[in-house]
């Protein structure tokens, strides 16, 4: 009898996972958005350099993520668009060279999560934003030989409300964005 509850109370521990450390891996995590242009056709780019982390407790269903974005490495592949995406009217990236993200809320469908809830700041500008995971997955990286988590999230936001009105109504108040991750275990 002592033995069998031996082993429950170690597989009691065994099951409690505790939170772990994960950092942005900046060559394979991306920020894209798309919007609405003029009516007619889909205006998309991206955004290039990006940092951060990500805590991941299993055991307890939570974690928290913190992801800070270079507004100046915005890319469409038309450099007089990018300018103009930059400007004071848009990004402001000189002023606010810096938009965030950080996610307190984790929600899981059993093991697979679901969604992350947090508060995105752009242009000085708070408001609550929920990233809806599409795919996330952890394992062992071959060539790194660490555990690497990643996946695909897709969000939007009304652009309006970080103060960026230009080109309203010509050009759409709601931006579309999806987000590929991947993040390597400290």
């Amino acid at each position: 009898m002592r033995h069998a509850a031996w082993l429950l109370l170690a597989a009691g521990a065994c099951a409690q996972a505790e939170p772990v450390v994960y950092r942005i891996d900046p060559a394979h995590t991306r920020v894209h958005f798309e919007v609405r242009h003029f009516g007619t056709s889909t205006t998309r780019g991206r955004f290039d350099t990006l940092a951060g982390s990500i805590v991941l407790d299993r055991g307890a269903g939570s974690g928290e993520v913190s992801i800070v974005v270079d507004t100046g490495s915005v890319s469409t592949g038309i450099a007089p668009f990018d300018g103009t995406l930059r400007g004071a009217n848009l990004l402001d990236a000189q002023a606010q060279p810096q938009a965030y993200f950080v996610a307190h809320r984790m929600v899981f469908d059993g093991d697979r999560l679901a969604s992350l809830s947090g508060e995105f700041t752009l242009r000085g500008t708070s408001r609550p934003l929920t990233l809806r995971a599409l795919h996330f997955a952890c394992g062992p990286h071959p060539l790194l030989k660490r555990e690497v988590c990643g996946g695909d999230f897709e969000a939007e936001l009304t652009r309006s409300e970080f103060g960026m009105t230009y080109g309203l109504p010509f050009v759409a108040d709601r931006v579309r964005l999806q987000i590929e991750v991947e993040a390597i275990r400290d």
